[in-house]
């Protein structure tokens, strides 16, 4: 019997062991391909995340961007650097896009290559899946991307609209400015000439007396013309002198354009020694600022125009001369007339 089954044994073939290296085989296979898409779709989940922030962060830059544009006026230095920005974005939104897609053609190259039998067939099927909602969403991404180059090739266009419409202000501006400068040139020059014949006509009414003089632009007497020391009242000699003053504004208001804006400035000057015991003034201000005003108001009860007057007091601020003696004294205690604009 043992004889008989051994013979059995060397005379059959034995199919086991090519059978156990097949099954092996096929085994380590489907381990490797299940690995395989294990890890693609480990990849391919953090790239649909990443996708998914770009598109966050794409949409924000889209709200920025409206933001922008709906303001009527910004700077032209604010403009570029948003325009950067925006192109900084839209290259990383495009590099991310290009990155999902590329790692959706690997996974289709490979899922054509390895068939679709069994459980890796279906893990695969998974796959496309989800690759296939990446590419949509990869489509939509593209659809953005073009929405916002629009809006960026907008924002130059508006960019550039800025820039031509500033330039155009300025040149505008410019000559405005230059047109202005000519009209008041000829109007200080207009003024120079009546004031010219003013003071010559005040020279020969005033003739040449030595406690009226001309000092630059100003017609300065002094204060004894017309008031006594420490008084604002106006004495009669100095009235008489007023009356002439009068008759020449009345004949040069008459003369001058309206459109000229001038006045007749008096100003009222001491010198440095404090009042003292005086019940009317407290100070130099006080005194200097109440000699211009009697003289303005003598002036219009004699028919000057009160809109071609005005009455400033310096005190003793303004002097002529700084030494301390009775003669310099004498002198920065004045009245002076000053024939100006407004």
């Amino acid at each position: 019997m043992a004889l008989s089954r051994s013979r059995r044994t060397e005379s059959g073939f034995n199919y086991w062991p090519g059978f156990v290296d097949a099954l092996s085989t096929l085994v380590l296979s489907i381990v490797f391909l299940l690995s395989v898409f294990l890890v693609v779709q480990f990849y391919l989940s953090q790239e649909v995340t990443g996708k998914d922030k770009a598109l966050d962060k794409l949409n924000a830059q889209i709200a920025q961007l409206t933001n922008l544009l709906s303001l009527e006026k910004i700077s032209n230095g604010n403009l570029d650097e948003q325009i950067a920005q925006l192109r900084a974005g839209l290259a990383s939104t495009e590099a991310d896009r290009d990155r999902v897609k590329g790692l959706y053609d690997s996974v289709t190259a490979k899922g054509g290559n390895s068939g679709n039998g069994g459980d890796a067939g279906k893990q695969l099927d998974a796959e496309k899946q989800i690759s296939a909602r990446a590419l949509a969403q990869v489509e939509v991404l593209n659809q953005q991307i073009a929405a916002l180059r629009r809006q960026l090739a907008s924002l130059q266009d508006a960019l550039d609209a800025s820039e031509k419409s500033g330039k155009e202000s300025q040149d505008k501006i410019a000559d405005l400015g230059q047109r202005l400068n000519v009209a008041l040139a000829q109007r200080v020059q207009e003024l120079s000439r009546y004031r010219s014949e003013f003071f010559g006509r005040l020279r020969t009414i005033l003739g040449n007396r030595p406690d009226i003089r001309v000092v630059g632009d100003r017609f300065v007497f002094q204060s004894e013309v017309f008031f006594d020391s420490g008084s604002a009242a106006l004495l009669p000699e100095g009235r008489a002198e007023l009356d002439q003053l009068a008759t020449a504004l009345n004949d040069l208001e008459k003369q001058i354009p309206s459109e000229i804006p001038w006045v007749l400035r008096v100003d009222g000057h001491t010198d440095v020694r404090p009042i003292n015991n005086s019940p009317q003034f407290k100070s130099n201000w006080d005194l200097s600022a109440a000699r211009a005003i009697a003289v303005v108001q003598y002036l219009i009860s004699r028919g000057v125009s009160p809109q071609r007057l005005v009455a400033a007091g310096f005190g003793e601020f303004q002097p002529l001369d700084t030494a301390t003696t009775d003669e310099a004294y004498k002198r920065n205690r004045r009245i002076e007339l000053k024939l100006t604009e407004k």
